[in-house]
């Protein structure tokens, strides 16, 4: 949290909410009426127990993406050392879907139709870092692999979404992974959270103040449960003075369970 002390931006934000009469912890109200859905990506896992407290705190459901990614503590992001801190976000209220089980990057479409085949690249599990060919009943299998995983720690049916790594999909991918049920999910321009950029061109008040000024209502946001590369991690120091921020600018929060543009695919295809 050092960051978040040096930062008279983030500071402002937050100081300023307050001083305007805005609690910090804010009830969801019974209608949303300037929704944003903000979700999140595994990554190495360090920050997650403080973005949880911070979720808490400001009573925010959100929605996760999960992979068996490498992680600072313990083993993998779905693996057990990790369960205990599911069980508790199912337990809040937070949705979950896949971000496929061996965070496996799309590279190139090798074959189309009936038979599509993939070119395919993991940064998890035993094949991390190799490059390989993977049909579609084995993409397919990757995004369920996740969700199965989820639904035996949390005993709470993930969404039938998922979310490519990276967000690189192809027509055929998406096509694929829509034939074997799960629906893609992006998310918009200004929800680019800027978590994986280099904290020195691109420090945590300047991706607030960003955030701040450009989300507009419906947007889907995405930050990651850590980033190794970034030296001045996003998270948790941004993110309560950007749920701050965006309260006092009237917007309030969901789950991907409401989005209309997910909503009758979820009630189709879950069982």
């Amino acid at each position: 949290m050092a960051s978040f002390g040096k930062s008279l931006v983030l500071r402002s934000v937050l100081l300023g909410a307050l001083a305007g009469g805005l609690p910090v912890a804010n009830a969801t109200t019974a209608q949303c009426n300037k929704p944003l859905y903000l979700t999140f990506d595994t990554g190495h896992m360090e920050v997650a127990p403080l973005i949880a407290e911070v979720l808490a705190r400001q009573q925010v459901k959100v929605t996760f993406f999960a992979a068996n990614e490498p992680t600072k503590t313990g083993d993998g992001s779905l693996g057990e050392h990790w369960a205990p801190w599911w069980k508790d976000r199912a337990q809040e209220g937070h949705a979950f879907a896949s971000h496929t089980f061996d965070h496996m990057y799309w590279r190139a479409d090798l074959a189309k139709g009936s038979a599509a085949q993939f070119r395919m690249q993991p940064t998890a599990g035993p094949s991390s870092g190799k490059v390989m060919a993977l049909s579609a009943a084995q993409y397919c299998e990757q995004i369920k692999r996740s969700g199965d995983r989820l639904q035996g720690i949390t005993q709470q049916a993930p969404l039938p979404l998922f979310r490519a790594p990276g967000g690189k999909t192809s027509a055929t991918l998406l096509a694929s992974a829509r034939s074997c049920g799960y629906a893609h999910v992006g998310w918009a321009d200004a929800g680019f959270m800027g978590d994986e950029l280099p904290s020195d061109k691109f420090p945590n008040e300047v991706l607030l103040k960003k955030a701040l000024r450009d989300l507009r209502s419906g947007d889907i946001v995405m930050a990651h449960l850590g980033i190794w590369s970034r030296k001045d991690p996003w998270a948790p120091a941004v993110l309560e003075p950007l749920i701050v921020g965006l309260k006092a600018q009237g917007f309030c929060f969901e789950t991907l369970r409401t989005h209309p543009a997910y909503q009758a695919w979820i009630a189709q295809h879950t069982h």
